[in-house]
């Protein structure tokens, strides 16, 4: 089975899906008459494509709107489409590039109507027309294997590869789909770098101190701006130019200095872009100029050595509260086996801090001391073959923050190499999402058991092929963690390490190859089991810390499935919950917490809180969080009178609605809402306006 998108026909013919077998994503087209997709060159769309399909139609339509931006065969952007738009283009050859889950290009010569309304996104051609569809996969894989020593002058001299995987060196790289994967890193006895892995050339050059911890703290900035990393003394960003930038003296100040680094080149980067292939109006650029005179055009034609001056020379504090919140920050130990794992994180540009030295030092959160105390008593005077000690980073303000290192996190993820491996090996999906639920434990049946079916499935946009399996036995429970599942949601009791089944348990470490790539375990004390299970194949799940009553643990796992369902990752879910309830704070995620299972109908995944103003009108908060291939998307709400876009991160200003208004706009997605200091769905029927 290819890893490439794959173009699935409708049963009746009439339209298409495009399916992402390796990040389970799908977008259907309907056409208004049967089509019969033809596969072809995936050329000529300007932006690389992976797959694409030659067709005849009059018309496509899309189930949802997304903004659609219209090029030219040069790639030059002619307009912008989004919600409630009717543009009619006169004969010519356009690329329509669709901001869809899949990155989606329409290539067409015809004249072209696109209209879009609350629920579809049409593409009228007038007549038939031979159409050619492109889809790229957001999924990227390493493209070689960098050998290093532990020795810090060799991991500078490996960590330099990283920014060989950026597609471009312009601003447009703060885009997720702009930026590769860093080469994987792997320890041996001497320094190796395959030829397939060009060293970049950017004209900046990284020095640290001669220290893991240093390095590791520098691997994302160094991936970012494509800099050559050396160790030595005044640590410092230069450039062939002749600008210096020092990072401070101590370890404590360089870290800061290069976080801060990271967060404002990438934050005006995602400003500048607009002057580039995405000349949209976004709401941080404007605040941005009433602060800065910087003149963004001149800086995005710039080289990238040469864009560091000018950003830097702005101070931080002067447009730091402008900057999205940051996706996650990762608290790292110096060990040297977590060399490996620095590719993944810059992947995704965490923030990499050195761990705390004080490891079991709680932080003043009373639901981290609370989950603590629980967690120790769980565990008290019981050999789980495992790690015994707890470690409590310090909080910060990321979404999410996790832990690479010995010991059991509380309040953070716990992050495990094998997981990250074991993801970039994911197998193909089916033509839908296929989620197990295990339920051994009747008294919690009541967690899936919904009034509309299932928790999983119910979006016909979004096909789930979910089967219940209710009382089952050790051995059958063996074969479905083995099978080739996308999600499997354990729903029963774990005890000492092992799941309690019909006829007996099944130790964790009697799992052979695990298929399943997400779950949630949501039994008493299962993080040992969750731990097996990635260490066998798994690539990230949500697990729990202590015991946990079944009424707590059915409203958790109804929640988190739901989050699931529409689009959030695996630890942004866990990180709702825990802000939801008390008890949430008992989960945690174990492995890569960025696998999602299903998609955010808005493309980017948000909360919302609405207060009341009077009968008519509602005062609306939206938060958007990060998709997950990392930071830097944006977004547009579908609300009346708003048309400018936002960076997803971000907190949104107020925004003043009509109830009717509000309430077509929640329609649009499933997302969780707070009203009146409880949590619901936007799809709740309090939430339709009569």
């Amino acid at each position: 089975m290819t890893a490439d998108p794959r173009f699935q026909p409708f049963d009746d013919g009439a339209g298409l899906t495009v399916v992402d077998p390796i990040e389970n994503r799908q977008c259907p087209f309907r056409t208004d008459d049967p089509v019969s997709p033809r596969r072809v060159d995936p050329t000529g769309f300007y932006f690389p494509v992976d797959a694409a399909v030659e067709l005849t139609a009059s018309e496509l339509v899309f189930p949802y709107v997304v903004p659609v931006y219209v090029r030219d065969p040069t790639g030059e952007m002619l307009l912008e489409t989004d919600s409630c738009a009717y543009e009619r283009l006169p004969e010519g050859e356009y690329i329509l590039e669709l901001m869809a889950p899949i990155k989606l290009y329409v290539r067409v010569r015809s004249p072209v109507t696109i209209a879009s309304a609350d629920d579809r996104l049409a593409f009228d051609f007038g007549e038939s027309t031979t159409v050619r569809l492109g889809a790229r996969s957001r999924h990227e894989r390493p493209a070689a294997t960098v050998t290093t020593t532990a020795e810090p002058a060799d991991l500078a001299r490996a960590v330099s590869t990283f920014g060989s995987a950026l597609k471009t060196h312009s601003c447009d790289r703060s885009l997720p789909s702009l930026r590769g994967h860093p080469p994987q890193l792997e320890l041996g006895s001497t320094v190796r770098i395959p030829s397939a892995v060009e060293t970049p050339d950017s004209g900046v050059r990284l020095v640290v101190p001669p220290n893991r911890s240093a390095i590791y703290a520098a691997s994302p900035l160094a991936y970012y701006l494509a800099a050559t990393v050396e160790t030595g003394p005044d640590p410092r960003i230069e450039t062939e130019g002749g600008f210096v930038y020092p990072l401070g003296e101590t370890t404590e100040s360089i870290v800061r200095a290069i976080e801060r680094v990271l967060e404002q080149v990438f934050f005006v980067d995602c400003v500048a872009r607009t002057e580039g292939l995405y000349r949209v109006d976004l709401y941080e650029r404007d605040r941005f100029e009433e602060r800065s005179d910087l003149a963004l055009g001149e800086l995005y034609e710039a080289e990238l050595a040469d864009r560091l001056e000018p950003v830097l020379s702005i101070p931080y504090d002067s447009i730091a509260d402008l900057f999205p919140r940051w996706n996650l920050i990762t608290h790292a130990t110096a060990d040297p086996e977590n060399a490996t794992v620095l590719p993944f994180l810059a992947d995704e540009l965490s923030i990499v801090r050195p761990a705390p030295e004080d490891r079991s030092e709680t932080d003043a959160n009373p639901l981290t001391a609370l989950a603590i105390d629980e967690f120790a008593r769980s565990r008290a005077g019981v050999d789980h073959g495992t790690e015994f000690s707890y470690v409590s980073p310090p909080s910060t303000d990321a979404f999410v923050q996790a832990w690479l290192g010995e010991g059991v996190p509380i309040g953070a993820a716990k992050l495990l190499r094998s997981a990250f491996e074991n993801g970039l090996e994911r197998s193909p999906s089916g033509d839908a999402v296929e989620v197990a639920i295990v339920c051994n434990d009747p008294e919690m049946a009541a967690e899936f058991d919904t009034t509309d079916g299932t928790l999983y499935g119910e979006r016909e946009k979004l096909p789930f092929e979910v089967t219940v399996h209710r009382s089952v036995s050790g051995e059958e429970l063996r074969e479905l963690f083995a099978a080739d599942i996308d999600f499997l949601h354990y729903v029963g009791h774990v005890e000492n390490g092992a799941f309690v089944c019909s006829d007996g348990s099944l130790e964790a470490q009697a799992l052979a190859d695990v298929g399943v790539d997400a779950f949630l375990i949501n039994g008493c004390r299962s993080y040992d089991v969750g731990v097996r299970v990635i260490e066998r194949g798994g690539v990230g799940g949500i697990v729990t810390l202590s015991d946990v009553g079944n009424r707590d643990a059915i409203a958790v796992g109804r929640l988190v499935a739901r989050l699931l369902n529409n689009g959030f990752s695996i630890r942004d879910s866990n990180s709702i919950a825990r802000s939801q309830r008390l008890v949430g704070n008992q989960y945690t995620v174990v492995g890569d917490g960025s696998v999602t299972v299903g998609q955010a109908g808005s493309g980017v995944p948000n909360t919302a809180r609405i207060e009341p103003i009077d009968d008519c009108e509602r005062r609306l908060h939206l938060e958007l969080h990060h998709v997950d291939s990392g930071p830097g998307a944006q977004y547009v709400p579908y609300i009346d009178g708003v048309d400018r876009h936002f960076l997803a991160g971000a907190e949104l200003p107020p925004i003043d609605v009509s109830a009717g208004a509000l309430s077509r706009f929640l329609r649009l997605a499933e997302i969780p809402v707070r009203w009146d200091e409880e949590w619901y769905w936007s799809t709740d029927d309090r939430f339709v306006d009569p």
